[in-house]
C-alpha cells in the first residue's frame, strides 16, 4: 500500500490514540477522521479543535471520509459496528481497505464483510486483545480475512502489533469474544464479590483466600484497576459483552453468563452516569469504589 490516506471512524479514546501514534509513519500521506461528536452542539468545537491540534483533518461525514481515505479504521462502539460498515459501503471507493477494530461477534463481522466486500472494499477484521492504553498502537491485535496478511505487514511496518490468524472472517473475533467473556467476567465478579464483602465487613477474610488460591495475582491492585476501568468504560464494556453473548448464541449455547456480565457492567455504568464516582481519583483503592456503591445502595433501599 503506497501513499495511504488514513481515515478513522470514531474519534474517541481509541481513535485519538491511533491517530496520534500513526502520525508521520512512512507511507501515510495524511489522517482524517469522522465522529458523530463533530456535529454535536456541545462537543463539536472541542473535538474538532483536538483533531486540528493533532494534525488530523476532521471531515463532514462518512461520504467525505470515504472520498479521501484509502485505508479506513473503524473504532466505534460495538453496537454500531454493522451500521458503520453498511454506511461506509454506500460511499467507499473500490479497493479501499476497511479495518474493523470493533468488538463484535463473528456473525456481525461476517455481515459487515459482506456489505464492504460487496461494494468493492477490502474488509479485514481485527480482534484487539487487550485495552489499548497503555500499549497505544502496539496493542496486540489479531487480523482475519483474505487481505489480513498484506495489511498485517503494513501495520507491523508502522510499529503496530498485528498478526494475521485466518483468511476467514470470524476467527479473530471469536478469539476476542471468548477472551472477553473471561476478562470482563472477572471484572464483574470482582466488583460484585468485593462490594458485597465490604458491605458485610468481611473483606479482610475473603481476599486472603483469593491470594492463597491464586498467589500470582495482586488482588488489591487488580480490584482497584477493575473498579476504575468498569466505572469509566462500563457502557462500552456492556455493549462488548452483548456481542460476546451473541457469539455464544451463534455457537449454539445459551449465553447465560455473558448476558449477566453485560448487565453488571451496564449497572456500574449507570451508577457512574448518575454521579456515584464523581471526583473519584482514578488511582483510588478498591475500597473507595466499593464504598460509593454501598452508599448508593443504601440510599436506594431507603427511598
Amino acid at each position: 500500500m503506497n501513499s495511504i490516506t488514513l481515515g478513522i471512524v470514531g474519534y474517541g479514546e481509541v481513535g485519538k490514540i491511533f491517530a496520534k501514534g500513526l502520525q508521520g509513519k512512512d507511507g501515510i500521506a495524511g489522517i482524517c477522521a469522522w465522529d458523530l461528536n463533530f456535529q454535536a452542539a456541545a462537543l463539536a468545537d472541542t473535538e474538532r479543535a483536538h483533531a486540528d491540534a493533532h494534525g488530523v483533518q476532521s471531515v463532514q461525514g462518512m461520504a467525505d471520509l470515504c472520498e479521501r481515505a484509502t485505508l479506513i479504521m473503524s473504532a466505534v462502539t460495538a453496537s454500531n459496528t454493522l451500521a458503520v460498515a453498511e454506511e461506509a459501503a454506500r460511499h467507499l471507493r473500490p479497493g479501499t481497505v476497511f479495518l474493523d477494530l470493533n468488538s463484535a461477534s463473528p456473525g456481525t463481522k461476517q455481515q459487515a464483510a459482506r456489505a464492504l466486500d460487496g461494494a468493492g472494499g477490502r474488509y479485514v477484521e481485527a480482534g484487539v486483545m487487550t485495552s489499548v492504553p497503555p500499549y497505544g498502537i502496539a496493542v496486540p491485535m489479531l487480523l482475519g480475512g483474505s487481505h489480513a496478511e498484506t495489511l498485517a505487514q503494513t501495520l507491523t511496518d508502522w510499529g503496530m502489533n498485528a498478526r494475521a490468524v485466518a483468511p476467514e472472517i470470524g476467527v479473530a473475533s471469536a478469539i476476542k469474544m471468548c477472551r472477553s467473556i473471561m476478562i470482563k467476567g472477572m471484572e464483574a465478579l470482582v466488583i460484585e464479590s468485593y462490594s458485597t464483602a465490604r458491605r458485610y465487613g468481611v473483606e479482610s477474610h475473603v481476599l486472603p483466600t483469593f491470594e492463597e488460591t491464586f498467589p500470582q495475582i495482586d488482588w488489591e491492585r487488580t480490584g482497584a484497576y477493575f473498579f476504575s476501568r468498569v466505572a469509566q468504560h462500563g457502557k462500552r464494556r456492556a455493549e462488548e459483552m452483548r456481542e460476546s453473548a451473541r457469539t455464544v448464541q451463534e455457537a449454539g449455547f445459551p449465553p447465560l453468563m455473558a448476558a449477566a456480565i453485560a448487565e453488571k457492567h451496564d449497572w456500574v455504568a449507570t451508577q457512574a452516569r448518575e454521579g456515584a464516582f464523581r471526583d473519584m481519583p482514578s488511582d483510588a483503592p478498591w475500597q473507595a469504589w466499593a464504598d460509593r456503591l454501598i452508599e448508593r445502595s443504601g440510599k436506594e433501599s431507603s427511598s
